[in-house]
């Protein structure tokens, strides 16, 4: 989008401003402006204040809508300055410009009921109402990048080393600070061998080495709890956002399963795409 502050502020040509109507009286169809017979709107502002970044909109209103008028007048003007000639690459550019708000419009109209609070409140039910309480652990690593160095450590540790010491000065982690502490988790959380290490160990002594796609892991647990279902309020907006998501999902397979779609890309070299010069032949 041009950036409307001080922009062309001198285009002018063939440009007649309307009387401004009372506010309650505007409607989307009120003209603020012709240029050379073209109409511009009150819709066409609401339009493009709409399409702002955040920061845009809080703007006071009379300098967003001199701003934006001001814009839209000099935005129609250059581009009938093109007169009726348009490139390949501009052809293009619009009908993908076209295609993309267009297609977000339908999704939207698809999913519209997709994500209520029954909807909601039913996932949850689903997800959590009945759900056994789970365990969680609270435990500490020592990461290194090998076996030998993990097994002097654990005898360092099994000699009368405290543990934290022994990770503030030798893991090779953002934990090596806090002395390992990795705070409480639940399965899941990690990867499945130092899971099932932390899973399978005693509280108080020492598990490892552990090898993990990161390194060898020397892990203490030092408790454990049972954890309860979270709330809805705790989890309302991300399944919310799974219910989106799904419902986004089953619209466009159901959209292009109805559609007849043929497809001939195969043979074709995929850096093709970079090759500018074709939107020019």
């Amino acid at each position: 989008m041009i950036k409307f502050s001080g922009f062309c502020a001198s285009l002018a040509l063939g440009i007649s401003l309307a009387l401004p109507a009372a506010a309650q009286d505007a409607t989307a169809a009120t003209v603020l402006a012709t240029v050379n017979g073209v109409e511009i709107t009150v819709g066409d502002l609401i339009t493009s204040r709409n399409a702002l970044p955040d920061q845009y909109k809080t703007l006071p209103d009379d300098v967003l809508f001199k701003g934006l008028l001001d814009q839209l007048v000099q935005q129609e003007a250059l581009m009938q300055s093109l007169g009726e000639t348009l490139t390949k690459k501009d052809t293009l550019a619009l009908a993908d410009q076209r295609r993309n708000y267009l297609s977000n419009v339908a999704l939207g109209a698809g999913i519209a009921t997709a994500v209520t609070e029954q909807a909601i409140q039913a996932a949850y039910d689903a997800k959590y109402k009945e759900a056994a309480p789970t365990l969680e652990y609270h435990a500490a690593h020592i990461l290194v990048d090998s076996a030998e160095k993990a097994a002097d450590l654990l005898k360092q540790i099994e000699g009368g080393a405290a543990f934290a010491d022994v990770a503030k000065a030798n893991s090779t982690d953002g934990s090596a600070a806090s002395g390992g502490d990795l705070g409480w988790f639940g399965t899941g959380a990690m990867v499945k061998p130092f899971e099932d290490a932390v899973i399978a160990a005693t509280i108080g002594e020492v598990a490892g080495p552990v090898q993990t796609d990161f390194g060898w892991h020397l892990i203490l647990v030092s408790e454990t709890r049972n954890s309860a279902a979270p709330t809805l309020a705790d989890v309302h907006d991300e399944i919310g956002a799974e219910l989106q998501k799904t419902a986004m999902a089953e619209f466009i397979k159901s959209v292009t399963d109805a559609a007849q779609i043929t497809r001939n890309d195969t043979a074709i070299d995929p850096a093709v795409i970079k090759d500018l010069t074709l939107l020019d032949k």
